[in-house]
């Protein structure tokens, strides 16, 4: 059976250490969403207070949005072969 991965390392940090190196990829995900949902958002309620204003907004939303999933997927594959509890 795999140990499941910490939510938090109570070791001193070790660049080389596959667990610290999963769990800073996993923050910078929640970094990359987080930027994602608040300028994205502020840019839909602008447009909708301001209308014919970003026309390509759309365009702008689905690019940043496949990158977001790319980045998911990137994570999810160098993740650890121990982070992951058998079903």
């Amino acid at each position: 059976m795999r140990r499941p991965m910490p939510l938090v390392i109570n070791r001193p940090p070790d660049p080389q250490d596959p667990d610290y190196r999963h769990l800073e990829r996993l923050i910078n995900f929640a970094v990359h969403g987080a930027a994602f949902a608040a300028f994205n958002s502020g840019l839909w309620v602008w447009r909708g207070l301001h209308p014919g204003s970003l026309p390509q907004l759309g365009w702008l939303t689905g690019i940043w949005a496949a990158v977001l999933l790319v980045h998911l997927l990137l994570v999810l594959r160098l993740r650890p072969a121990g982070s992951v509890q058998d079903s």
